[in-house]
């Protein structure tokens, strides 16, 4: 099986890269990504369920796999929210679907939004990256046609390390384009 462009970077260059950088004794010490989890709410879908179906193909052809619902846990009056009620999608990435969706991310995708300066350093204290995007249309899969209305998007890097110098090292070698 052919790997991913990213995963052989991360294998071939950053890992023995971070090994040393990191005066880490064994390669399994450096940190990786585990898993990309792409996450879409959306309070029109509470309304229209052909929404939540848009939302849900979008996030199949952005991602390339089949996204899960995601319920209200319990109910909210105010936003007319009923437990049990559809209200998002979203899908967990791993392996070589992973590691391609950030390459197009990274490569394609971030550097398409107008006024690019990057994006923030800041980690979730446990090596994990969490990023929002605001508007779609950056991903070259999705058609402007097709989304009338433009929804947010949160995307969240788990990485096997709970310390924030160490996962921020591993993004920024992988190209991440974090602020100066």
């Amino acid at each position: 099986m052919q790997r991913s462009r990213f995963e052989k970077l991360y294998k071939e260059e950053v890992r023995p890269a971070l090994k040393k950088e990191l005066n880490l004794k064994n390669v399994m010490q450096v940190p990786r990504i585990e898993k990309i989890v792409l996450n879409v709410g959306s309070k029109e879908a509470v309304k229209d369920g052909k929404i939540l179906q848009t939302i849900s193909d979008g996030i199949q052809k952005i991602s390339g796999q089949r996204p899960v619902k995601t319920v209200a846990k319990k109910s909210i009056a105010a936003f007319k929210i009923r437990e049990d009620l559809p209200i998002g999608v979203k899908v967990t990435l791993r392996g070589k679907n992973m590691y391609n969706f950030l390459d197009k991310l990274i490569n394609v995708s971030l550097p398409k939004v107008r006024d690019f300066q990057g994006v923030s350093n800041k980690l979730d204290r446990r090596g994990n990256y969490n990023l929002g995007i605001k508007d779609w249309m950056i991903f070259p899969e999705i058609d402007f046609s097709t989304f009338d209305k433009a929804c947010g998007m949160n995307i969240t890097i788990h990485t096997s390390t709970n310390k924030d110098e160490y996962a921020y090292q591993l993004l920024k070698k992988l190209g991440m384009p974090f602020k100066k």
